[in-house]
């Protein structure tokens, strides 16, 4: 059974409808990098841990700090009116499906506007990735407001990502999703630039510095290959969006 436990109670009367960033790692690590770096960024506070039946039973401790913590993670920034779902473990779509069932009560009582990060596998390129977004219910329209550019092909996004986003068509609630190009294999920090500058700036009006993203590119790269091996070794588990033509 999914839980969440709250440990800044405070933080929640100053949020209003605010945005969450989802970080589940998935193609590129794209959402895991880009969440981790808004976090570090605004110095985001530890708001809330996520309990599930499908996450792995770890815990986890911070460089510089002996404290332990559960895997997965609600960061918030009363500030900039933003939450960010961070896990440092894959998680099973099953997990996923259990998670977006236990948050979405929550997201009614905050009117929260979850956006949803995936990478799409590219060739290699030297242009710079493309980015378009999706979305549901009353949602889709912030997309047009802020002119994101719309999928050009037909696609799915599967994994936990995929699993959150079928909850929130099924369920009705607005969510919305961006699909970033990257690196299949190895993580790609600057699709992860791409998907803050292009995508969660413009929906969310806040400007996210990323100078440190672009100078520590080639060390967050190495950091990250270990854990994106480990998402290669359990597909199912990495999210990520795939054209639909594969399928047909």
């Amino acid at each position: 059974m999914a839980r969440l436990s709250v440990l800044e109670d405070e933080l929640t009367d100053q949020l209003e409808s605010p945005t969450l960033i989802e970080g589940l790692p998935g193609v590129g690590l794209v959402g895991k990098i880009a969440a981790d770096h808004i976090v570090d960024v605004f110095d985001m506070v530890h708001y809330a841990d996520v309990y599930c039946d499908g996450v792995p039973d770890v815990a986890v401790y911070m460089e510089g700090d002996p404290t332990l913590h559960p895997p997965v993670r609600l960061y918030a920034d009363a500030e900039h009116d933003l939450l960010v779902l961070q896990s440092d473990v894959p998680i099973r779509p099953d997990a996923a499906t259990e998670l977006a069932v236990c948050l979405e009560p929550w997201f009614d009582d905050l009117d929260v506007m979850p956006v949803f990060l995936s990478g799409i596998a590219r060739e290699k390129s030297d242009a710079p990735p493309a980015l378009y977004g999706v979305g549901c219910h009353d949602a889709l329209s912030r997309l047009d407001d802020v002119d994101i550019g719309k999928p050009t092909e037909s696609g799915l996004v599967s994994g936990p990502t995929g699993a959150l986003l079928s909850n929130a068509v099924k369920s009705g609630l607005p969510a919305l999703g961006l699909i970033v190009e990257s690196d299949p294999q190895f993580p790609d920090p600057e699709a992860a630039r791409i998907i803050i500058k292009k995508g969660i700036e413009p929906l969310t009006g806040i400007e996210v510095p990323v100078d440190d993203l672009i100078d520590r590119a080639a060390e967050i790269r190495q950091a990250k290959e270990q854990f994106a091996r480990q998402m290669q070794q359990a597909d199912e588990e990495s999210s990520q969006a795939r054209p639909l033509g594969m399928y047909q």
